[in-house]
């Protein structure tokens, strides 16, 4: 098990090393991650390859029985390269190419620089695959973050066009699957086709989708060229892995694709960052790590875990004393096994000046420090729990077609993709269950319930899938606007909402509203009348029954459905309801289950792991407040692993 920091000593004098690595022994670290940011270092002009500081470094860390994981430095190109070659910088919308600066300017598609980026990788890997102190490459730094997923220059035109005319038979099956003839778009040939810049009203959704499904193949083909050439010249012992930034379902890139052949997923946890007031709740927390967990099924690493304020020109919420301790525990809990905290000393120069690590600039062993530091001494006992897997009966299933399919056309102008998963999310987190995120094309048959939020596009396949799922007694969960597309993004024809659901569901739409700004609904369930905002389907049951109905001038429509269907059951949630509510649905939905459902006070998570048979329970206090459990008092932002709750 490791827990490390994020380490820069190209950043600071080089007599400084030695006395930092003592210090991080001190506080138990016995990993560090290097290297992601250096190519000019490593090549400051181009072809002379020079690893000496580097080999240096790397020469001390081992003196400290230290391990290391490297970055492999294509996030932030040389000023050389750029100058020499300005068509590998991404381009804007408007037309007007990134300049050199920042990170991550570079255009996916550009074979200058997945070139270049082939040339140094091989170098680097190469010279160290014998090196015993890298156990792990990091390829590159949080693909597709800050917005560069995407980008709009002629290269990437190009390559779209061909990216199109490798996927349909011809320019006729496009015209027909798109429905060109509206607007008058049709085409006569490939190289005719746009790009979605900047146009009058919007550009066909079908185009829209199918040029977001193009990020993702172009971000993910450079990601697995990347890849591919770390495996081929590393050593044996070495492992490989990329890390995910935050906000997954913002960006344009499939990242179960990415993912799937890694050793590893890693992820940088960020419960706060620069401008935000306060901290992300709870349960978006968890919801992000248990994402994290679903990429590979498995166990991961965080690479960088918040523990000092963060921000580049505004500064955010500095977490309390405690509360970044208790983060890192509820990232153990959801399954994280290896720990790296972000950074090791605060830097006092360049865009990340006010980035705060474990030391901050005055370079002394402080509160945040002594907090590592007892973390990692009260971790490493429980490492053969924290190594167990994580077994859920619950999961919520993704479709990124979907998601970009919302992103699109996102119908009512307050809703947020992100922000209805974590509602259908939180009443079951609420009730301590542990969750599984997973893409919709994973195997289900192992849980007992699957939620699925505002699921627009339903294919055939995973449609049959639903079915069998049912046909063996599972319970399914839709939200609004179920069903109503085709794999083109278009809106089926001759079908009543939810289409092909529509029998599972035993409810027809029969008319739906867009909900704005500032406006909600009353629904009545149990005689108890709530909030509801975003949307409303308006549905007629066929041979469900209902469980709540609009209370205003449409109260002869239900908005919540409840029907037995082959061996199982389906609910369908008509619009975006108050969480107190959800918590009451929620009860409803896993009626009659064996759950491990543990009743808590709110902001006190209790998650259970097994191992060999026996429960442990990874407790974490996410108020400032002290909290009672079963007569025992929780201090604010304290954590526990129990054997027993009592």
């Amino acid at each position: 098990m490791y827990f490390g920091v994020d380490y820069y000593p190209e950043h600071w004098d080089i007599d400084m090393i030695d006395e930092d690595l003592t210090r991080m022994k001190e506080m138990g670290v016995n990993i560090v991650r290097i290297g992601e940011f250096a190519w000019h270092l490593m090549e400051p002009k181009e072809g002379e390859y020079d690893f000496s500081f580097f080999d240096m470094v790397i020469k001390k860390i081992k003196k400290n029985n230290i391990k290391i994981m490297f970055g492999t430095p294509t996030a932030t190109f040389p000023a050389w390269l750029a100058n020499k070659h300005p068509d590998i910088l991404s381009e804007e919308i408007d037309g007007n190419k990134k300049v050199f600066g920042g990170r991550r300017q570079y255009c996916y598609t550009s074979k200058t620089y997945r070139d270049y980026s082939r040339k140094i990788s091989e170098k680097l890997v190469s010279h160290y695959k014998d090196e015993e102190a890298i156990i792990s490459w990091q390829v590159d730094n949080e693909f597709g973050h800050e917005g560069s997923d995407m980008c709009y220059c002629d290269n990437c035109h190009m390559d779209f066009q061909k990216f199109l005319k490798n996927k349909y038979k011809n320019i006729d099956e496009l015209n027909e699957r798109y429905g060109t003839i509206f607007w008058g778009q049709t085409y006569n040939d490939f190289n005719e086709i746009p790009i979605p810049k900047i146009t009058i009203t919007t550009h066909n959704p079908s185009l829209r989708l199918d040029w977001s499904r193009y990020r993702s193949f172009t971000l993910n083909r450079y990601a697995i060229e990347q890849f591919n050439i770390v495996k081929a010249h590393k050593g044996e012992h070495q492992k490989v892995t990329t890390n995910a930034s935050g906000g997954f379902f913002n960006k344009y890139f499939d990242h179960d694709e990415q993912f799937k052949d890694l050793d590893f997923a890693s992820y940088d946890n960020y419960p706060v960052w620069g401008g935000l007031v306060e901290p992300m709740p709870p349960e978006e927390i968890a919801m992000t790590l248990d994402f994290i967990r679903g990429l590979k099924d498995d166990n991961f690493w965080i690479v960088e875990q918040l523990m000092g304020a963060q921000g580049h020109d505004v500064i955010g919420y500095l977490p309390r004393p405690n509360q970044a301790k208790m983060w890192a525990h509820q990232g153990i809990a959801h399954g994280c096994n290896n720990m790296i905290w972000f950074r090791w000393r605060g830097m006092t120069k360049g865009a990340e000046q006010f980035c705060f690590g474990i030391i901050d600039h005055d370079n002394k062993n402080g509160r945040k420090y002594k907090e590592v530091q007892e973390f990692i001494r009260y971790m490493k006992p429980h490492k053969e729990i924290i190594n167990s897997k994580i077994k859920s009966d619950i999961a919520i299933l993704y479709s990124y077609d979907n998601v970009r399919s919302w992103r699109i056309q996102k119908q009512s102008s307050t809703y947020n993709f992100n922000d209805e998963l974590v509602k259908l999310y939180r009443p079951f987190y609420r009730k301590n269950l542990n969750i599984d995120l997973i893409p919709s094309s994973r195997d289900i048959s192992k849980y007992k319930v699957i939620l699925i939020p505002n699921l627009m596009i339903v294919d055939d396949q995973l449609k049959n899938r639903l079915d069998k799922f049912l046909e063996d007694g599972g319970r399914i969960v839709f939200t609004y606007r179920a069903g109503i597309k085709d794999i083109d993004n278009n809106i089926n024809f001759k079908e009543t909402i939810p289409c092909s659901l529509r029998e599972m569901v035993g409810a027809r739409v029969e008319e739906i509203e867009s909900l704005g700004e500032e406006i909600s609904t009353e629904v009545r369930y149990n005689n108890e009348i709530f909030k509801a905002k975003v949307w409303r389907d308006l549905l007629k049951l066929e041979t469900a029954k209902e469980l709540v109905n609009y209370n205003d001038f449409y109260r002869n429509y239900s908005c919540v459905t409840e029907n037995k269907f082959k061996n199982g059951k389906v609910y369908y949630i008509g619009s975006s309801l108050d969480n107190k509510l959800m918590d009451l649905l929620s009860d409803k939905i896993i009626e009659g289950l064996d759950l491990d459902i543990i009743d808590s006070p709110e902001n006190l998570e209790i998650y259970k792991r097994t191992l060999n048979n026996e429960d442990y329970f990874f407790i974490s206090n996410h108020s400032d407040k002290e909290l009672e459990f079963k007569g025992n008092k929780i201090k604010p932002y304290e954590i526990k692993v129990e054997k027993r709750l009592c």
